[in-house]
C-alpha cells in the first residue's frame, strides 16, 4: 500500500488520498475554490489566478492534515482500499463509512 504521509508527517495528495477526502475538501474549501473558479472564467490566463489557486491549494492540504491527525487510522483504510481498488468507491463502502463515522462531514 502507498504512503498516506511522507516522512515529515505530512499527508502526500495522491489520487487515492484526495477521493477519499473529496466530500471534506468540498465543504470546508468551497469558498477558496469558488474564488478560484471565478478567477479561471473570468481570466484564463493561468497566471491571473495563482493567488486564488495557491490559497484553494493550501486549504484542501490543511484539510488532508486536520482529518489524518483526527482520524489516522479510518483514514488509512480508506485510503488504502481506495488505492488498492483504483479509487473504485463502490469497492470501500465499509472504509468510508468507518472513516465518516470517525469525521463526520461538518
Amino acid at each position: 500500500m502507498a504512503n498516506v504521509v511522507d516522512a515529515a508527517g505530512e499527508p502526500i495528495p495522491t489520487s487515492s488520498v484526495l477521493m477519499s477526502a473529496a466530500k471534506h475538501i468540498e465543504i470546508k474549501c468551497m469558498p477558496e475554490n469558488v474564488e478560484f473558479l471565478k478567477c479561471k472564467k473570468k481570466d484564463p490566463n493561468p497566471e491571473k489566478c495563482l493567488d486564488q489557486g495557491r490559497q484553494a491549494t493550501r486549504c484542501a492540504l490543511g484539510v488532508l492534515k486536520d482529518l489524518y491527525h483526527r482520524c489516522k487510522d479510518p483514514m488509512e483504510g480508506y485510503v488504502g482500499c481506495m488505492y488498492y481498488y483504483t479509487d473504485e468507491f463502490d469497492l470501500c463502502r465499509k472504509q468510508q463509512q468507518a472513516f465518516e463515522k470517525a469525521c463526520p462531514l461538518e
